[in-house]
This record gives structure tokens, sequence and C-alpha cells, in this order.
């Protein structure tokens, strides 16, 4: 009888325990590694929960934001592999300005993967006679929302080697085209004219040709007609070009760095709406819809709304999905002490830490993580609500200094990133596909 009662006991601890154990996981995000180290964590020697130096750090920084904002204006999220280390309001979706960028990265990978690569097609109504394509040139776009000036020029090039000088007919441009972040297809169109014919440059094109690999030639290749765009295939054409974009993960390291609001949109868009972006990231992320709201993908207005829980989970749902590709979370993002440019510019964060910040009116984000000695990767979001954007900036840039101080800076063994980025305009990712037919006349 004793021994039943013991063995009830017993099991009615375990299943308290595991029932303890499951509610702890349920709002934790977890990689592989960190499974492991659950796996071997003893049960009596979890780390408490907060921590009481980064409730009291984030205390501080919540009284001096009262000042600029209200507190409920306020959000934080401190986590590290199992344990919370600090949070105010970090369930409440609040104007989140571009840290909606990181749905829109996480739904992108997800939707097709870092090596993607976006496909525009060049073809011809006619054939080519000693140099001239008698008919249109013909450009079928693959929703390409990095197709620059570097890009068009290759693009040029790629076509006076097949032997094409002048075009007697149009430009005409089908399906989804945009360059330079205009999604305007006879715009875009008009841009693509411009740079196929370098006499007619101007000096932004000229400033981006300079950055192109010494020795790349300037096109010249003039047509005669108009950008027409047409919203039905052309049923004779020749294809002449394959263009392929820059692989999805340098796409989103570009727009990242930067904070692109016309890239972001143009992925969200061709995902399929920023619903179903917010759809794809909460889902990845492990966490509730109603925590990642959006309006469109880039961040612009206030009706983004996203928990800073939702913004940690989501950079690390990113981290955990790029492992498999020998890819992490400094090839999608800036990274402290490699980058200066674009939205790192002007900060203070401490190296190593990877970031993407968020910028409104009344709105200053940043989310990421800092690697530490104590803590090792430790995930952060904050986001302010108020008026003095720049103070808000200085603030966030401190909490940072005081955490990496508290739990001490770690040196990065590893290289700053896994994957080399490709280079813009590189007319390696140009393939020549033109037909017999054309290929016979050109001789």
């Amino acid at each position: 009888m004793l021994k039943q009662l013991a063995a009830g006991i017993l099991a009615g601890a375990f299943v308290v325990i595991s029932v303890k154990l499951w509610r702890i996981l349920q709002p934790i995000n977890l990689d592989q590694a960190q499974l492991m180290a659950w796996r071997d964590t003893s049960l009596f020697s979890l780390p408490a929960e907060p921590d009481p130096s980064a409730e009291a750090i984030v205390d501080e920084f919540i009284g001096k934001w009262r000042v600029q904002g209200s507190a409920v204006k306020q959000g934080v999220w401190i986590q590290s592999g199992l344990t919370r280390l600090a949070t105010h309001r970090g369930n409440v979706p609040i104007p989140a300005a571009s840290i909606t960028k990181i749905a829109t990265s996480l739904a992108a990978l997800q939707q097709w993967g870092p090596a993607h690569q976006f496909e525009t097609r060049v073809s011809a109504t006619g054939i080519v006679k000693d140099g001239v394509l008698e008919g249109d040139l013909v450009i079928t776009g693959g929703s390409d929302p990095f197709f620059v000036w570097e890009e068009a020029i290759a693009l040029g090039n790629s076509l006076n080697q097949l032997g094409i000088r002048r075009v007697t007919g149009n430009l005409v441009i089908i399906g989804n085209f945009t360059m330079n972040d205009q999604d305007n297809p006879e715009i875009a169109g008009g841009q693509l004219l411009q740079a196929l014919k370098s006499s007619s440059w101007s000096w932004q094109i000229v400033r981006q040709y300079q950055s192109m690999a010494k020795g790349t030639e300037k096109p010249e290749l003039e047509i005669a007609g108009n950008v027409v765009v047409s919203d039905t295939p052309i049923p004779k054409q020749e294809y002449l070009l394959l263009h392929k974009s820059l692989p999805l993960v340098d796409i989103l390291r570009e727009m990242n760095i930067y904070s692109n609001n016309d890239v972001s949109q143009m992925l969200s868009q061709a995902i399929g709406g920023a619903q179903t972006t917010a759809r794809l990231a909460a889902r990845s992320a492990g966490v509730p819809g109603s925590e990642i709201q959006l309006i469109n993908g880039s961040g612009l207005g206030m009706e983004n709304r996203i928990s800073p829980r939702a913004a940690c989970a989501m950079l690390m749902a990113i981290e955990r999905f790029l492992q498999p590709y020998e890819l992490n979370l400094r090839d999608v993002f800036p990274l402290a002490g490699r980058d200066t440019k674009g939205t790192m510019l002007d900060r203070n964060i401490p190296p190593g830490a990877v970031i993407k910040t968020g910028t409104l009116r009344e709105v200053s984000a940043l989310a990421g993580f800092l690697p530490t000695r104590d803590r090792g990767l430790v995930w952060f979001a904050i986001i302010n609500g108020g008026n003095d954007i720049l103070e808000f900036r200085a603030k966030q840039d401190q909490l940072l200094q005081r955490l990496s101080v508290e739990w001490g800076t770690l040196t990065q063994k590893s290289s700053n990133q896994t994957h080399k980025p490709l280079i813009i305009g590189d007319p390696k990712r140009i393939e020549k596909i033109s037909s017999a037919l054309l290929i016979e006349n050109k001789k």
C-alpha cells in the first residue's frame, strides 16, 4: 500500500513538473543548439527568470523614456536561450516602424529560400541583321526587387555582345518589371532605355557605373521606338538573354542595411501582400498572429504593430532557418563593426551585435542580438514611442552598452559572415539564350 502511495505521489510530481516545463517552453523559440543545451541542463539548475540586473537596467531606461513618451508606448523584450531576462509590455503589439522588415525577411525566406534568384527575360520580335534588331526588344519581368543601374548596364553590354546595336521597334515591358525601386513599369522602362545607351547617361548613372568592376564596358544600344507596357504576352518572340537577380539572401542584406522601404514592399507584394507576410512570419516564429499586425511590408505607417517578443522570435526563427544553408543572421542584417553605412551610421552599437532599426516620426525601434560572455546570444527588441527620436536612439545604444558591460563582451572567433555577397551588376548572372534563327541572321 505504501509503495503504491509513494509511486502515485512520484507520478503526480512528475506530471506537475512536466506541465510546468511545457508552459515554460511554449513562448520560447528554440534552435537545435538550444534544444541540446536544454536536454543537458539539470532541472534544478535552470537560471532564474527574469534577471534582476537586467530588469533594473531596463526599469532605469523606462523611467528615462517616460519623459519623452508615456510608459505604454515603450516596449522591451530581452531573452537568452530559454530565459526571459527582462520585459516591459513585451507581448503587446505597438507601432514598430521598420522592424516590419524582419517579418518581410522571414516570410520571403520561407517563401523562396535564401538562394532564390528572380528572373528577367529579354527577347526580340524580329531578326538581327548587321547589328540591327528589326522588331521590338521585349523585357519580361519576374518581380526582381533589386534591378538597379548596374544590372541594366550589364544587360546592355550582353546585348551588345550578341551583336545588337540598334532596335527599330519599341522597348516592350511585360510582367512585373521594376527598376531602381520604381514599380511603375513605364517609368522603369524609361530608366532601362536610358541605361542601355551610355551616350545619354545622367550623372547618377555615371556614378553607379564608376562603382562597377574596372574595365566594364559602356553599352551603346539605340532604340528607335518608345516604351510600351503590355498586359498580354507576345506570342512570337525569340529569347535572347536570361538575367538572374542577386540571391535573395544578398537582396535582404542590402534591404536591411539601408532599410529600403520599396524593396521590402515589393517582396511583400510578391509573397501575397501584408496579411500573407504577417501570417507566414507569425507561424514561422511561433507567436500569436495578434502580435504581428501589418498593413504593408515596409513598416511605413503607425498601423504596423509588432510586439517586442514577436520581433525577437522572428529573428530567432530566421537564424534557425538559415543554419542548414550554412548561413546566419549576419548574412541578412547589419553587423556592428562590419557595416558602417545605412542604418549603422552614427550609432554606438557594441561590436558583434546584429541589429535592425526602425524609425517613424514618433517611433524609434531597435532589435537584434548581442553576443555576451556570460549569457551567450542575448536577443533584444526595444520599441520606443514619443517625439525625440535622436534621444531614443542614443538611449537604445546606451542600454545595449550597459548590458554588454553587465554580461561581458564576447570575442567572436567566427567570420563576420559565412556567405560572400555576389557583386551588383555581375555579368556572370546573365545567360545568353539567343535562338539559332537570330544567331544565323547575326552572321
